[in-house]
């Protein structure tokens, strides 16, 4: 008899829970530690015990420190906050939720209360500047969508985005801003087909209305650059695709894209992500070079850079290294997502980077380049779907900024150390003889070549001394 009625008490509690669930998510967080107040505005830290990270140096055991990154120390001439110029993802840190295609969501952080509404927006905004204050960044990266949701109308949809962004210009006061701000144009069903590239006309220009919208709040922001990524921005078979004509709509989209910018006095610089497929077969920005052909084709060199995400090189057969230099060398280096991939899983992981010798190289690029500003570096990265307390969001972006920052200091030491470069230009020394520069100017004709040839009889191929390279670079490690 007891048992039945233990039986019974736990049918109608279940009965009860359920009746709760069934009329909708409290306004605040079901979490003992949280605090709410009669309005639903969570009081107080949204990360208490966490404290402001500091650099403590290389002897140090403490995870909630950084090791290598110093962000007042001065390298090479710069800062060291200058050559990385940090940015927090808002869509990965603050709306990451861990799921994946194979599984539902791993993550519910204490301040969510299962919404997606204008109060939840708020609540994740002030989230956002604790969590920057607290890491010592001071800069952000946003979609539209994923700080403000998504309205019944396009209208609607632009004041959500207005309230928030009003909060967020408070927030962040003098010091703070967005790296970049962009557009959500690959989630939303009207989206399938792509934005810019969509065969309905009435998508195209809703796509285009949303990125007029993007780009105005990321200028009232303050933000530094303004990001185009397409993921959905091609084909899934050419058989009913006419690739010209959806290339020349991009290109037009692109256009107009500028010509808006200058109207409403813009002076960040416009960024393409280039990525090679996910969701789609084949994505028109495929790689850094792909990308670069599109923006001659269309004109639009000088008006655009890339930003270049690591794991999407990867993706595309290349190394982050090649995509860097490609893009560099393009004079097209604007700015850089830095995650990385499994090499063992061939799709978008976006984890945060901690390969040494992979940072070192991505920091030699930079380097050369001059530094990314007004770009910088964007934690595109995401924790593991197995990480799930609030502090492995610091331990996460700790982890990705000091291997960057290891990275740097690395690659210094090959540059002081100058035995790579000295290997590199005594491989090409034939170059720097008179008929090597007569050519490298333009002026070796195939008569003087031919000539020569048959003078010189079978030339000789010296050792690229690869091995000695990898050992020089390793080195610096």
């Amino acid at each position: 008899m007891k048992g039945g009625r233990i039986l019974l008490l736990l049918v109608c509690s279940t009965v009860i829970t359920l009746g709760v669930f069934a009329a909708g998510p409290p306004t605040c967080p079901a979490d003992l530690g949280g605090k709410c107040s009669g309005s639903g505005e969570w009081e107080g830290e949204f990360f208490p015990g966490i404290p402001k990270i500091k650099y403590e140096g290389p002897s140090s055991k403490n995870p909630l420190a950084f090791k290598w990154y110093n962000a007042e120390e001065e390298i090479l001439g710069k800062k060291m906050k200058d050559w990385m110029r940090f940015s927090i993802a808002f869509w990965h840190t603050f709306r990451g939720t861990g799921g994946d295609p194979f599984g539902a969501p791993t993550k519910y952080w204490p301040w969510e209360d299962g919404t997606n509404s204008l109060a939840m927006a708020k609540r994740r905004m002030r989230a956002n500047f604790e969590f920057l204050e607290k890491i010592g960044v001071d800069r952000w990266c946003f979609h539209d969508r994923d700080i403000a949701p998504d309205g019944e109308t396009l209208e609607e949809s632009n004041r959500n985005l207005d309230e928030v962004v009003t909060l967020a210009k408070e927030l962040q006061g003098t010091k703070i801003r967005p790296l970049w701000g962009t557009a959500q144009l690959f989630m939303h069903p009207r989206y399938m087909h792509g934005g810019a590239t969509s065969s309905e006309v009435g998508v195209y220009a809703y796509a285009a209305a949303q990125v007029k919208k993007a780009m105005e709040v990321t200028h009232y922001l303050g933000g530094e650059n303004y990001v185009f990524w397409g993921g959905r921005e091609g084909y899934q078979s050419l058989l009913n695709t006419d690739m010209e004509r959806e290339l020349d709509h991009l290109g037009r989209f692109c256009e107009a894209a500028v010509a808006y910018k200058k109207k409403i006095g813009f002076n960040g610089t416009l960024l393409i992500e280039p990525k090679p497929q996910e969701p789609t077969k084949h994505q028109y920005d495929w790689d850094a070079a792909t990308t670069a052909n599109f923006l001659r084709k269309y004109g639009l060199i000088g008006e655009f850079k890339l930003n270049i995400e690591c794991n999407h090189a990867t993706l595309s057969g290349h190394s982050c290294h090649h995509e860097l230099e490609t893009a560099r060398i393009n004079g097209l280096l604007g700015n850089i997502d830095a995650n990385t991939g499994d090499p063992q899983i061939g799709w978008d992981t976006d984890q945060f980077m901690t390969d040494i010798s992979e940072a070192t190289l991505v920091m030699l690029s930079v380097i050369r380049n001059g530094g990314l500003a007004p770009g910088g570096f964007n934690f595109d990265a995401k924790l593991r779907r197995e990480s799930t307390d609030v502090e492995d969001i610091f331990l996460a972006h700790i982890s990705g900024m000091d291997t960057l920052a290891r990275g740097l200091r690395s690659a210094v030491k090959l540059i002081q150390d100058g035995s790579l470069a000295e290997l590199v230009r005594k491989r090409y020394q034939s170059f720097d003889t008179e008929i090597g520069a007569q050519v490298e100017a333009g002026k070796g004709d195939f008569e003087t070549l031919e000539k020569l040839a048959m003078k010189w009889g079978e030339p000789k191929v010296p050792s690229a001394k690869q091995e000695l390279a990898e050992m020089i670079f390793q080195s610096a490690l």
